[in-house]
């Protein structure tokens, strides 16, 4: 790629930091410099100082003309009047007689010079090019005309699917094409009126979100770059700005004899577009050019087509990469008719949505919609490099352009496949294990015991649909039940870790027998998180799923459903622990302690909180499994927590507890140890106060 890196790289700078060439920052906003004003001698003499829009250009006095290709202007030997700086002098000087004579020269007998679809019309001094039915040089009347194209704009009569406002905009476009074949245009359809239309019917239509798939954005963005072309020619203004709340559009048009030549820049809010004149104008020049940049602004946010899992084919196979769109839609048009392979690249420069730089798991790809395969492709785009802000994108062709982050996990390896199938299989047997003690051992029945229960029920289900759906995304609906199904239980027994913190608390600052009633428990258990549920699948029921796996999608930050109310569980827990620590600390350095109550709420405690890290710390390495460093890590140190919670808390709640062992002793005849623990259980009893007569709310000791 030819190009002035260092100029582009300063312009873009400026444009970064301030305002383009030619303009100045005023309260916040880009205004016109007047260089006529600053630099009252910046023209030559017989020449007036023109200022435009961003730049400004030297008129030639009358007599005078511009000295090619960038010099002075000198004096005019013909010194006809009528001669201008743009070259539409037609008058010649006569020697005839004594005298000078300026005689009218007439433009038509060139063949050329309007070309065949129009009529040529003398004029003193100038010419004028009358176009035939069905073509139009847009007002420009020393131009060749163009053949003109309203059935592109014609709506399908089956087209139900199409919105309104689109149709709508489609017959205005229509209605102002064919008014300029017929050559009876009128006011209501000036270049700037049509302009103002485009950007108001495209705002609308997506702020009310109707671009919600691979066809209508399809038929959106052919629209705009249609509209864009008739639009176009017509603006009377070197440059010319639209702006609403989801669009900006800038326009830049060259309306000259003289070829313009040079490079063009433009920018929107959040794209910087770099070419030359010569890119614009292609292989035939009319008398005008024009170049065009739109930007959206709520697209990737209008419609999940383009913010959502998306699958790219590349020479090694299909990747199962994930791609966020990570930059505004932008929209180039150009009055060159063949843009599919340019003869040299365009540069755009997208700003990032978020900063974010490049890691070993992240990367950004410059892509194109595929109106064809109605789906974002990398051909013909290169990425020129890039950082945390802004990323340079060079396209050998034109179309509607975007910024995807691709976002890189660790593939699935035979030894995270074997860590996860053998640890959830140990975690079930532990659960099992788990549900069968709480269930049935009688001399730990109590309000903290049915927790545990619960809990171990949640988790067993969690890992059993886990295990056997987590992969079926081949089915669309079942992998969203699945995904649903994880969403419950994962969030319950959160909330029945809750509980337990709520049930330590009551035990220390209430009384020790406290208990729960089960109504309450079951509507914070399951009740909490199956309206969570509920009111996640209303608002975005396709986060239900993946490309790669039955779980929640990133898309819309809908992994947050999950994610927000775990972090206020554990928030919560944390805060009811400190508490609880700090009243047993309290009641330790009372006068009369009942240390045999309080050693066993503290044993309560501590389990209570490594189970709360346990189950909390493993989600901790799941949240932060995309992020820039330690994925790798971060993956196998989620998968092996995550597939052993259940054997710890086999560990925590059955193998570390006095009682309960004895129970399994029961179960072990010819134990050697069965004597001692009984005899060390007994003593430990004899030694407390007796029990209070209601058994069914004592608590387990460890």
């Amino acid at each position: 790629m030819e190009l002035n890196l260092t100029l582009l790289l300063a312009l873009f700078l400026q444009s970064c930091n301030g305002c383009l060439s030619g303009f100045k920052l005023v309260q916040m906003k880009c205004v016109d410099v007047d260089e006529c004003a600053i630099f009252p001698s910046v023209c030559s003499d017989h020449a007036e100082c023109v200022n435009t829009d961003g730049g400004y250009y030297c008129s030639c006095d009358q007599g005078f003309r511009e000295s090619f290709p960038t010099g002075p202007c000198e004096e005019d030997v013909s010194k006809c009047p009528g001669d201008t700086f743009s070259g539409s002098g037609d008058l010649s000087e006569s020697s005839t007689g004594s005298e000078a004579k300026c005689e009218d020269i007439d433009e038509c007998t060139d063949a050329d010079v309007c070309g065949t679809n129009a009529d040529c019309s003398n004029h003193p001094g100038s010419y004028r090019c009358k176009c035939h039915q069905g073509y139009s040089n847009y007002g420009n009347n020393q131009s060749k005309c163009s053949e003109m194209d309203c059935d592109q704009f014609k709506t399908e009569p089956d087209a139900e699917h199409t919105p309104e406002k689109l149709k709508h905009l489609m017959s205005l476009l229509k209605n102002s094409c064919e008014s300029l074949s017929n050559n009876t245009q009128g006011e209501h359809f000036t270049g700037e009126k049509l302009l103002e239309n485009l950007c108001n019917s495209t705002n609308d239509l997506l702020s009310d979100g109707n671009v919600a798939d691979g066809e209508m954005l399809s038929q959106f963005l052919d629209t705009v770059e249609k509209g864009m072309r008739l639009i176009g020619p017509q603006l009377k203004e070197p440059v010319s700005r639209r702006e609403t709340h989801n669009t900006y559009a800038e326009i830049a048009v060259a309306r000259n004899q003289t070829l313009p030549s040079g490079r063009v820049f433009l920018s929107t809010d959040s794209a910087f577009f770099n070419t030359s004149w010569e890119t614009v104008i292609g292989k035939s020049y009319s008398g005008f050019a024009f170049v065009a940049l739109v930007s959206y602004k709520d697209l990737n946010s209008s419609s999940d087509q383009y913010h959502m899992i998306i699958r790219e084919r590349s020479d090694d196979g299909e990747r199962n990469s994930i791609y966020q769109l990570k930059s505004k839609v932008v929209t180039v048009v150009v009055s060159n008719p063949e843009t599919d392979q340019l003869s040299e690249p365009v540069t755009l420069i997208f700003t990032h949505e978020l900063e974010r730089a490049e890691s070993g798991g992240v990367a950004y790809i410059c892509v194109f919609w595929n109106e064809t395969e109605r789906a974002w492709s990398g051909r013909g785009c290169e990425r020129a490099w890039s950082n945390s802000t802004h990323t340079m994108c060079s396209y050998s062709h034109l179309s509607s352009f975007a910024l995807l982050m691709a976002l890189y996990p660790v593939q699935d390896s035979f030894e995270l496949g074997l860590i996860t199938r053998v640890g959830l299989v140990l975690s079930l047997v532990c659960l099992f294990l788990c549900i069968l003690t709480f269930r049935f051992c009688r001399s730990i029945q109590g309000t903290r015991n049915s927790i545990h229960l619960h809990l171990s029920v949640c988790l067993f289900i969690a890992d059993l649909v886990f295990l056997c759906g987590i992969s079926r995304t081949h089915n669309r609906v079942a992998c969203g039940i699945v995904a649903g199904l994880l969403h419950l239980f994962f969030l319950s027994a959160f909330c029945w870790m809750l509980l337990e913190g709520v049930q330590l608390y009551r035990m220390v600052v209430v009384v020790f027998h406290t208990t729960l009633k089960h109504l309450y428990m079951y509507a914070v258990g399951y009740g909490v998180p199956l309206l969570i549920i509920i009111i996640s699948a209303i608002v975005f029921p396709k986060g239900y799923g993946t490309q790669r796996h039955c779980w929640l999608s990133l898309e819309r930050y809908f992994i947050l459903s999950f994610f927000v109310p775990v972090c206020i569980i554990v928030i919560l827990n944390s805060f009811v622990f400190i508490i609880t620590v700090w009243k047993l600390a309290t009641k330790f350095s009372s006068l009369n302690p009942d240390l045999s109550k309080l050693k066993q709420i503290r044993s309560f405690t501590v389990t209570a909180v490594a189970q709360l890290c346990v189950l909390g710390g493993t989600w901790v390495f799941g949240f932060f499994l995309f992020q820039e460093n330690g994925t790798e890590v971060m993956l196998y140190l989620f998968t092996i927590f995550n597939s052993l919670q259940g054997a710890l808390i086999f560990i925590m709640h059955c193998l570390l507890s006095t009682q309960v062992r004895t129970e399994y002793y029961k179960f072990v005849p010819l134990c050697p140890c069965k004597k001692k623990v009984e005899y060390r259980v007994s003593r430990s009893t004899s030694s407390q106060k007796p029990p209070q007569s209601d058994s069914s709310t004592a608590e387990s000791q460890m």
